[in-house]
């Protein structure tokens, strides 16, 4: 198995990796609209990018406000612990910056693995994008 590595991303250079990334996953694999997909938070968000093998397979973002956003793995590098990886750089980057208080807004399918890392769900189901989500929170220390 290859090494993963992750890595805080630059929006400007590496838009096309991060684009090809959450428009496979979000876009075409679960069908959320462009318009909710690109928000305005984009821009001012910090992002990163997980490699497996060299390859751009995973990205997340991390808002000012310690907002944990638009989680995404490939499909077919799902299961490599890709997703474990690029998340707890996420959340120790959120902690340098002081945001010791980190939020989602989780796919219920995939509450057990925040959990794992810490999370708990805070609220009921909810919908968006027509998936059902509830948010969670990260309390470090």
């Amino acid at each position: 198995m290859t090494e993963i590595h992750v890595r805080i991303a630059d929006w400007q250079k590496d838009n096309a990796d991060i684009r090809r990334i959450r428009d496979s996953v979000f876009i075409a694999e679960q069908a959320v609209p462009a318009e909710l997909e690109w928000d305005g938070e984009d821009a001012e968000a910090i992002h990163f990018l997980a490699f497996e093998g060299g390859f751009a397979a995973g990205t997340a973002r991390l808002l000012r406000d310690g907002h944990i956003g638009r989680v995404a793995v490939l499909k077919d590098w799902r299961g490599l612990k890709i997703g474990d990886a690029l998340m707890r750089v996420v959340i120790a980057e959120a902690e340098r910056r002081g945001l010791h208080r980190q939020v989602l807004s989780a796919q219920v399918h995939a509450t057990r693995f925040y959990e794992r890392l810490g999370f708990v769900v805070v609220s009921d189901e909810y919908l968006d994008a027509g998936i059902p989500h509830v948010e969670m929170v990260r309390q470090a220390g």
